[in-house]
């Protein structure tokens, strides 16, 4: 779920671009975030999601190998960040996401029953779960294509926010705003979702591109810190107090931290219930358990491993795989490899 800032964020701290404008950028993407989308999109007319001859689940696989390329070929380097075990403070989100998934299954069912495929599909999309089968089998393709991915030993955005704030990468990417409640100074949306899509329940389509926030930007914007900035986002409700406090919006959330100037001080005057101390979740917010030991390093396709993992494993079309090699080993020498014997002739 994540915080939702999108009312608080002022339109002219949101700027949209093209993939294009991103070239040269190295970005570290909320690894579960888009798995997660790619799950979610990737499905049959009836919701069913793409699957080998086994019954596995393979439509993460198909969106992160060629979403990825797509990146690369335009001069993108992502570097994907994974989830480690996550805060006890997160147990509430954790067993309402399960509940939710739970009842979606239920409906997906009844819907498929009543022959509704356009419910039965957003339904089943609902109900999307991604074991830790299908994150080590994303993981290991990953390192099959020479795409960096880091273990975070938490929240897998926190240490994307860490990795930018510390100048490793150009941004972090997530579809979530936390990204910039744990202190990412950018935040690129969109990312692995650019492109055409379909509205809900509608026979539209939109276009949709890349978006960047600067978090400075948004602080000088609603002449607030960071601090405050996370204050709000607790009112609003985060994953660790998904129901924020009852009757609260984006305006009276940002109206009161600029009266009383903290949480602490908000909460005075303000009734509300937490699962967990909602200091505690100001303190996580801020510092986050992440870690600096992690490599990013972009290496050459390994064409071989690819196409064991896609086509011998899991029943990709091998035309269809191998055409996409090409395409990845053409980016990696264009965007990649140049550049970095431009480096090593450098530093001789």
């Amino acid at each position: 779920m994540g915080v939702n800032l999108k009312e608080l964020i002022p339109q002219d701290c949101r700027k949209t671009v093209d993939l294009a404008e991103l070239r040269g950028k190295n970005i570290s993407i909320d690894g579960y975030n888009a798995l997660y989308q790619f799950l979610t999109a990737i499905r049959q007319p009836n919701g069913t999601p793409l699957m080998d001859s086994k019954g596995r689940i393979t439509s993460h696989l198909s969106g992160l190998f060629y979403r990825t390329i797509n990146l690369l070929e335009h001069g993108i380097k992502p570097v994907y960040v994974f989830d480690g075990k996550p805060p006890e403070i997160k147990a509430a989100e954790i067993a309402r996401r399960k509940k939710v998934k739970e009842e979606a299954i239920k409906k997906y069912e009844e819907a498929l029953a009543k022959g509704d495929l356009e419910a039965a599909k957003r339904y089943a999309q609902m109900a999307s779960k991604l074991t830790e089968d299908m994150v080590e089998g994303a993981k290991k393709l990953l390192s099959a294509m020479g795409i960096p991915w880091v273990q975070a030993p938490a929240e897998g955005e926190a240490q994307a926010a860490f990795m930018a704030a510390k100048g490793d990468v150009w941004a972090a990417g997530s579809q979530d705003y936390d990204s910039l409640l744990f202190g990412a100074p950018r935040l690129v949306r969109n990312l692995t979702i650019t492109g055409k899509r379909k509205l809900p329940r509608k026979e539209v389509y939109i276009e949709i591109k890349p978006e960047i926030i600067l978090l400075d930007e948004v602080l000088s914007k609603l002449k607030i810190t960071r601090e405050q900035l996370i204050d709000i986002g607790i009112l609003l409700g985060t994953d660790y107090n998904p129901e924020g406090v009852k009757g609260i919006g984006p305006k009276t959330a940002l109206k009161l931290i600029r009266t009383y100037r903290s949480l602490e001080k908000v909460l005075k005057v303000v009734k509300a219930e937490f699962p967990v101390d909602p200091l505690e979740i100001k303190k996580y917010f801020l510092n986050p358990p992440k870690t600096e030991t992690y490599s990013i390093e972009w290496k050459e396709p390994d064409e071989k491993a690819v196409i064991e993992i896609l086509v011998y494993e899991h029943d990709f079309s091998e035309t269809r795989v191998k055409n996409a090699l090409q395409r990845l080993k053409k980016a990696y020498r264009e965007h990649i490899k140049t550049k970095q014997l431009g480096l090593d002739i450098w530093f001789r």
